[in-house]
């Protein structure tokens, strides 16, 4: 008797604990909008894990939509906690992927001085404005790489915990509530903050932030069939009088304005059983992103005062079995049985598609693709390249979506550098290039160089790849050039010469990876030079040339104007020939190298240059030049002209400014160098000696590209000023 009686109590105990349960009241979660400052709901979550509380439904906005979206998919706190602590949040709140997995050939637009920033225009010529500061590519890949186990899941009732984000219809200025959708898009809509980020369209629509309209979604939540609402408002507080300074100041209140209006309408209506968590975060502005330690635990402080009031909503025996299950289950890694893509771009489907290195019949690589997704958008030719993985019967189909850029795809930079050297003597330059992307369906590009001032140019590229991956390229080309060089005889300065050159040629290459490229060329060039200050009595001459030319490029630095990491290698091979009509039969070859070394906010850039004229050869037509901030400073700009030139140089930097979130964050360096190089001829007796030079500067990394200011002198009695935009090194 005392056994049956033991099984029928064990028999009815998990029915008793259903009945429990079934008593306990249904449980809502909202978690309002509000940027940095929504890393506080990680702390409310885990407050309210430690106190049993179960969360039935989730509603979020913005910020609120991503850690609700995420938490509803399966993360666990401890998990979000991680993620917000160890995020790269600089580089996801921009669109430049990292430096490494851009393909060469756009890292070498940034090679001479013009600036970073660039103007595209549209086919029909036309200027284009993108329709946010933040295109949010980078934001985008990594929403997809998070939220990877939900491909299939296009309900969001399905999720382990029923989810709802809101965004805003920016063309009607009606709210969207989503409940089904493909998740990173509806949660990357939800926190589309106007005119910083660009919206987002879905099913027709144009949206933005949803906080314009629904900043703390309460009526959402009641939607979803939940008794009780636990509110959490990490809401912006309006400025006093006092604070409104600026511009900034006054745009922000303006929005803050229009969110806290609809949050108090919705705060308004909590009844007595919810409850309202607003955690202390007066002092944590927006992009606060590196105080994410101290938001979370003011979100979980906050919470734990109200440890009374939540105890009741504790069930009365914990089972989360079945969560777990959920959770367990909805993180398993699709494999992918095909790959398909959705292309509106003016190159052909077959080059996204070379990009894409997910083996068919394995797990999706997420790592790798996150790389491949940031090598096609650096192609810069795509407003945005997504991924999803589509179901399709027993098929996980991975999905790339490239989106051409509206905005246009050929552009223009401009650039400025000065040098004085304090004598009365000056170098400036201006200059300019313009690129015209997407000839054809492999990509063909035609670039334009332009510049003027002390040294003139002019260089018109036409690149056609070859293949789909642009491994293999012919790239034909004009150009024209004039400068001054200095003749020296004895040391002695006798005259300087206007040099002029005109070319054309052809390179046939191939691209090695990501980070280098192999040519070669063959070319032809005529030109004169004339006095232009010394005895005019000395002789003019006019000259012919012919070459053939291997060259070798290698760039793996992080940042081209101030590196912390990588190396850069240029060798040039050329050997002039009469065969090609050449006046001379000589050869020359240069090699310049640059490694970047940093210790925490320390940097250290090493490295030098060496050109060598080897034979016999017109001294003005064959000269290297070396001279300007970092080049042998003390000197103005390309003040030494011989045929061969050494300079090995220490550059040290340091960061003063610490690392924003903003998108026009403006970093400031201060640092020197320590350079030493000679110039020297072959056919005369020229020869600097070894010069030992210093230079101090101040740099600023704008969003128009690097400004720095120089002063340098070396043991030749020689000192100069530098103010560069554009070109650092």
């Amino acid at each position: 008797m005392r056994r049956l009686l033991s099984c029928l109590l064990l028999l009815l105990f998990p029915l008793a604990l259903h009945a429990a349960d079934m008593h306990r009241p249904k449980v809502g979660l909202v978690l309002s909008g509000g940027a940095a400052r929504g890393l506080a709901h990680i702390g409310v979550l885990k407050a309210l894990e430690e106190q049993g509380v179960k969360i039935d439904a989730i509603a979020g906005t913005s910020m609120g939509a991503v850690v609700g979206g995420l938490y509803a998919s399966g993360y666990k706190v401890d998990e979000l906690e991680r993620l917000a602590l160890e995020a790269d949040w600089q580089q996801a709140l921009s669109d430049a992927p990292p430096r490494k997995d851009i393909p060469f050939r756009r890292k070498q637009d940034d090679r001479d001085f013009l600036v970073k920033q660039k103007l595209s225009f549209r086919d029909d010529g036309s200027l284009g404005l993108p329709l946010g500061v933040i295109q949010g590519q980078n934001l985008s890949l990594r929403l997809e790489s998070l939220l990877a186990h939900t491909s299939d899941i296009r309900d969001f009732d399905k999720l382990p915990i029923p989810f709802r984000a809101v965004a805003t219809d920016i063309a009607s200025g009606e709210k969207v509530v989503f409940r089904r959708g493909h998740l990173p898009r509806v949660i990357r809509a939800s926190m589309s903050i106007p005119a910083v980020f660009a919206p987002v369209e879905l099913d027709g629509r144009l949206l933005v932030d949803g906080g314009m309209v629904d900043n703390i979604p309460l009526d959402v939540v009641r939607e979803m069939g939940v008794d009780v609402a636990i509110v959490v408002d990490i809401g912006t507080p309006l400025l006093n009088r006092k604070q409104l300074d600026t511009v900034v100041d006054v745009l922000n209140q303006s929005i803050t304005l229009m969110t806290r209006r609809n949050s108090e309408e919705q705060l308004a209506a909590l009844k007595p059983d919810d409850i309202l968590i607003q955690p202390p975060l007066a002092s944590f502005g927006g992009t606060d992103f590196v105080r994410a330690r101290e938001m979370i635990e003011a979100g979980y402080r906050a919470t734990h005062i109200l440890d009374t009031r939540l105890a009741r909503l504790r069930p009365v025996e914990s089972d989360d079995t079945g969560l777990i299950a959920a959770r367990s289950a909805s993180q398993r890694t699709p494999v992918i049985t095909a790959i398909r893509v959705e292309n509106d771009s003016k190159v052909g489907d077959d080059v996204i598609r070379y990009y894409i290195r997910q083996p068919i019949g394995k797990p999706l690589e997420l790592g790798r693709l996150q790389t491949d997704m940031g090598t096609l958008y650096g192609l810069d030719y795509f407003e945005r390249v997504q991924y999803r993985v589509v179901h399709e019967g027993d098929d996980n189909i991975l999905v790339i979506n490239a989106r051409g850029k509206r905005t246009g795809t050929d552009y223009l930079r401009l650039g400025l550098n000065l040098s004085d050297d304090l004598r009365g003597d000056s170098a400036f330059n201006i200059g300019a290039s313009y690129r015209v992307n997407g000839i054809n369906e492999l990509g063909a590009e035609w670039l334009t160089r332009i510049q003027i001032g002390d040294q003139q140019e002019f260089y018109s590229e036409f690149y056609q790849p070859l293949d789909a991956g642009s491994r293999y390229f012919v790239a034909p080309y004009l150009s024209a050039e004039s400068l001054n060089v200095e003749s020296t005889l004895d040391n002695d300065p006798i005259a300087e010469y206007r040099l002029e050159r005109y070319g054309f040629g052809l390179n046939l290459g191939r691209q090695i990876a990501n980070n280098g490229e192999i040519r070669f060329g063959i070319g032809e060039a005529w030109g004169k030079a004339d006095v232009r200050i010394g005895d005019p009595d000395l002789p003019r001459f006019s000259f012919t040339e012919g070459f053939y030319e291997l060259k070798y490029s290698f760039d793996s630095l992080d940042n081209v104007y101030f590196p912390h990491a990588g190396e850069d290698i240029n060798l040039t091979l050329r050997q002039y020939d009469p065969n090609l009509g050449s006046d001379q039969r000589y050869r020359q070859w240069e090699l310049k190298l640059d490694k970047a070394l940093s210790f925490g906010p320390d940097t250290w850039v090493l490295g030098g240059r060496y050109g060598r004229t080897i034979d016999e050869a017109d001294i003005v037509a064959s000269s290297f030049l070396l001279g300007g901030a970092r080049q042998l400073s003390g000197f103005r700009q390309d003040a030494l002209a011989a045929q061969n030139v050494s300079l090995a140089r220490a550059v040290y930097y340091r960061r003063l400014t610490p690392r924003s979130y903003l998108p026009l964050e403006i970093p400031l360096y201060v640092g020197g160098s320590l350079e030493r190089g000679r110039a020297w001829n072959n056919d005369n007796d020229f020869d600097s000696g070894y010069i030992t030079a210093v230079s101090i500067f101040l740099g600023f990394d704008t969003p128009l590209g690097p400004l720095t200011f120089s002063y340098g002198l070396n043991d030749d009695d020689q000192n100069a000023l530098y103010l560069n935009l554009g070109q650092t090194f």
